[in-house]
């Protein structure tokens, strides 16, 4: 006889994950990873004897009345189906014993699909993919190459688009993920010092090359995506008749807009991600200003670290400190003196009761309301007028000169000032003139460049062909204008040659007029 559906359970409610948070929650789990395993290897039907076999050594149950009773909760809340095993029955006798065979339903395979993906995202750390930009380009090439021809092929339009959305799709998943977790190693979450001091070099290292990848591929992904825009709506819906083609007659055209409203908001997540529109920032823009932002966080954390090894003052580790000595108190009186000794917010000393006093006052109360002024006067002791001032004795603590490191720290600051002066003369143009007559640039000058390229394009708007912009630090305008005769042009730099589609381009160097004054 199959077990009956649970007597408290109502149409729709989501029974099949009752066993999340009932006793033995983690048997019920234990038990369905079994039967999720099993399908896995085309196994249908589980015996008790079997599932108890299957069961982790050291999660086990010693019995097997523990399994049955389980299989059969799981079947109340509809996780499982019983079936009568009329395989082993040899008797007359053995069709009168309660023998199961036990099986996956629809429900509780999707509610171990759905503890699955919860698992996989909950684990997830993320990383900032800059592979996934190379492969977003080269598909976006392809897509290019198609959208030119009069009918485009559908098979290779639908591979194209869908290789595309997954690797953007990945991309921005393991972006959201991995900021995330940096914002928990930020704010020390977990986190061991060593280890974060061990990890910190590599992870700016990390998010300064992502971020230069970023500039760079983010303009020539936003290109080639405003060169696809007059012909994207044909590769869509191209890609959505593909896709509908094995629908039911009678739901064909129901797929078909099912399928093309898909597609155009995932095209529209695309263009969202890296082009910035109708005043709204890019999420590629917006990911690296988290990015930038990330790296002086990580560096006031190491010098929150250093600081509290040289042995200086940290308020929140005191006071976490005290918290936990509070917490640790026996009683309430514990806790008094722990706030006396820890604030010295008790009596005064000098302005003693004693048992005459409070006689006094038991005889002739004095109302709360009583001004000092009418109130008897207190006799205080002189001893504090007294005893005198106090000296600290003992020899004066040596004062330690701090000349030479801070006269080493100005001269790390104006050679870097100087870098950075002699970059912004590097890049001035002084007129109009071509990215390829800009000639080989030093790594100063060269990342300078590409922070300049990278606001000017990231302003870049469907249609665009002239963008003026400044720098973050207001030091530096770039006026961008893009050319139609197909060039390409080529900078030399130390790390390497940097190509893109030439533009006419004016760097001022802002800064000149304010040195001059």
């Amino acid at each position: 006889m199959t077990p009956t559906p649970h007597p408290t359970q109502e149409p729709g409610a989501y029974a099949p994950f009752a066993h999340l948070t009932a006793p033995n929650a983690a048997l019920y789990r234990n038990v369905m990873r079994v039967f999720v395993v099993a399908k896995e290897r085309f196994a249908v039907h589980l015996r008790p004897e079997e599932v108890h076999t299957a069961l982790p050594a050291g999660e086990r149950p010693p019995g097997l009345e523990a399994v049955a009773k389980a299989l059969d909760s799981l079947v109340e809340w509809g996780n499982l189906r019983a079936d009568p095993d009329t395989a082993r029955v040899t008797a007359v006798e053995d069709f009168y014993r309660r023998r199961f065979v036990y099986q996956l339903t629809r429900a509780g395979e999707a509610a171990e699909e759905g503890l699955a993906a919860f698992d996989e995202a909950l684990g997830r750390r993320g990383a900032l993919q800059a592979v996934a930009l190379h492969d977003i380009v080269t598909q976006l090439r392809a897509l290019l190459v198609l959208s030119a021809e009069e009918t485009p092929d559908p098979a290779k339009t639908y591979l194209a688009l869908d290789a595309l959305t997954s690797r953007f799709t990945a991309l921005a998943d393991n972006a959201r993920a991995f900021m995330g977790s940096l914002q928990r190693t930020i704010d020390l979450h977990g986190v061991e010092e060593e280890a974060f001091l061990a990890y910190k070099d590599r992870l700016i290292q990390y998010l300064e090359r992502f971020i230069q990848d970023l500039i760079t591929l983010g303009g020539r992904i936003a290109q080639l995506i405003l060169e696809l825009e007059p012909r994207i709506e044909w590769l869509l819906r191209t890609a959505a008749l593909r896709e509908a083609a094995d629908a039911a007659p009678e739901e064909a055209l129901h797929a078909e807009q099912e399928a093309c409203e898909r597609w155009t908001a995932r095209w529209a997540g695309l263009s969202a991600w890296f082009l910035s529109r109708d005043g709204r920032e890019s999420q590629a823009r917006l990911l690296r200003g988290r990015a930038l932002g990330a790296i002086p966080q990580l560096l006031a954390v190491v010098r929150a670290l250093n600081e509290r090894r040289a042995g200086r003052s940290d308020r929140s580790a005191d006071f976490r400190t005290l918290a936990l000595w509070f917490a640790e108190a026996t009683d309430d009186d514990a806790r008094h003196r722990l706030w006396r000794a820890a604030f010295g917010l008790h009596s005064t000393r000098h302005l003693t009761v004693d048992a005459d006093t409070l006689a006094a006052r038991a005889a002739h109360p004095v109302p709360a309301a009583t001004p000092w002024a009418g109130a008897e006067p207190l006799r205080i002791s002189p001893q504090l007028r007294r005893t005198g001032s106090y000296e600290r004795r003992g020899k004066p603590r040596k004062v330690e000169d701090r000349t030479a490191a801070r006269r080493h720290l100005a001269e790390i600051a104006a050679r870097q000032a100087a870098e950075t002066a002699a970059a912004r003369a590097r890049l001035a143009t002084g007129g109009s003139t071509r990215l390829s007559e800009l000639g080989a640039l030093d790594p100063v000058a060269f990342r300078l460049f590409l922070q300049l390229l990278g606001d000017a394009l990231a302003t870049w708007r469907p249609g665009t062909t002239h963008t003026t912009t400044t720098s973050n630090d207001g030091s530096m305008e770039i006026r961008l204008t893009a050319l139609d005769d197909g060039t390409t042009a080529e900078i030399a730099t130390p790390g390497g040659t940097f190509r893109g589609p030439d533009h006419t381009v004016e760097i001022i160097d802002l800064t000149e007029g304010d040195t001059a004054r």
